[in-house]
């Protein structure tokens, strides 16, 4: 059945007025005093209230915000255990390093698979309920051919957006051998892997893979059928954004720390998205991402929460829109594009992140006029409404329909 929604104070659309139909997501646009059509799981119609067609079933914003649902394009969601303590000592002043993973692959190697299921399950609800409705997830805390195979097959139960990350760290048991762990990862397992999953991912920093490394498992990844991504720059300068250009990466993520010649590179690099995660900065108290300095060379920017159990476990995208409008100094419209057009961007993706004619129906009703009220009411609860694919959520469960 079809459904309008009618009365929305605004309606985010991403997508030229008045088009017929929309390939893709374009620039941030809104529409006011406006209505949208979903039938058939998509988009159907969308424009002024006053001229909104008829539809099976209506339902009244009462002049709320309407955005498309947010697409959350990095996540770790594979994983048992908790590192709070962690968490704790770094407020305290401790520095984060990369170390903190291994506790994690010990007791993800230890859990059942139901153990995974459910927690993924758990976190994908309180996602959706929030208003995401896309979302990538990682393996990576594994780290052995059959741990990384069934983290990846769990992630494919909820996400088509699956992504390898059999190149997180290395494990205790190839200490000193790197070339060892790489050579596992670019033949034994990814050949084990490479059938669950969408992406191939590499954490090129220090403590972890190097250049040269990287190169190797995103060239093995691509030629077993998976596309590029890549951890680039989080922990200081380094060559990872250049690695994501050369392999033409979907995208580059973090991007802390970036030279000049990075930010050129990504602004002539013709589809590399510079995917910035601010609730790792929250959360570990690093320096922001410098944001306005990517925009303004043209970089086409996303934001994702890299939710996981250690440097960053929020499942906010609306948090992480607030912390980039405060302290990334993007204005809330470059925000709220960046966790919707700009996640889809990051995962190539054309049916989503926009409401334009021919989307897939995904959407967040706000419990607020417009938009900047996620950045102007941070941490409120402002979700009033989800739906995916043209139906309604409910806790983050989607509504049945008998």
């Amino acid at each position: 059945m079809s459904l309008l929604i009618t009365n929305i104070g605004e309606l985010v659309t991403n997508a030229p007025r008045d088009a017929v139909s929309v390939a893709s997501p374009g620039p941030f646009e809104a529409l006011t005093d406006a209505a949208l059509v979903l039938d058939a799981g998509h988009v159907a119609w969308t424009g002024p209230a006053a001229q909104a067609p008829s539809a099976d079933t209506m339902a009244d914003a009462a002049g709320r915000a309407v955005l498309p649902g947010f697409v959350d394009s990095h996540a770790h969601l594979v994983f048992a255990g908790e590192r709070g303590a962690e968490f704790a000592a770094r407020m305290a002043g401790q520095s984060y390093s990369a170390g903190g993973i291994r506790s994690t692959v010990a007791a993800t190697r230890a859990a059942s698979n139901e153990h995974l299921r459910m927690n993924l399950a758990r976190l994908a609800a309180e996602m959706l309920a929030q208003g995401t409705t896309t979302f990538e997830c990682k393996s990576g805390y594994g780290l052995t051919t059959a741990d990384e195979a069934r983290s990846l097959a769990v992630a494919s139960e909820f996400t088509p957006e699956v992504t390898y990350l059999g190149a997180h760290v290395v494990p205790p048991e190839f200490d000193g051998n790197v070339a060892g762990y790489v050579d596992l990862v670019c033949g034994q397992m990814l050949a084990v892997c490479a059938p669950h999953a969408r992406w191939v991912d590499v954490f090129c920093e220090r403590g972890a893979f190097g250049a040269d490394e990287a190169r190797a498992v995103l060239a093995a990844g691509e030629a077993a059928g998976l596309l590029p991504r890549i951890h680039a720059n989080q922990l200081g300068p380094g060559p990872g954004v250049q690695v994501a250009v050369e392999a033409a990466a979907a995208s580059a993520d973090h991007c802390t720390f970036l030279t000049d010649a990075d930010v050129d590179a990504l602004a002539s690099s013709g589809g590399t998205v510079a995917t910035l995660l601010p609730g790792v900065e929250f959360s570990t108290r690093q320096p922001y991402p410098d944001a306005r300095r990517l925009l303004s060379a043209g970089v086409t920017v996303a934001i994702a929460t890299d939710c996981n159990p250690g440097s960053c476990f929020t499942s906010s995208m609306s948090f992480c829109a607030a912390i980039a409008v405060r302290d990334m100094h993007m204005t809330t419209q470059e925000a709220v594009w960046a966790a919707t057009a700009g996640g889809a961007h990051a995962l190539r993706r054309t049916d989503v992140g926009h409401l334009g004619v021919g989307a897939r129906a995904d959407l967040v009703m706000l419990d607020a006029p417009s938009h900047a009220y996620l950045a102007y009411r941070p941490g409120v609860p402002l979700v009033a409404g989800v739906w995916r694919g043209g139906q309604r959520v409910d806790d983050g469960q989607l509504r049945s329909t008998s």
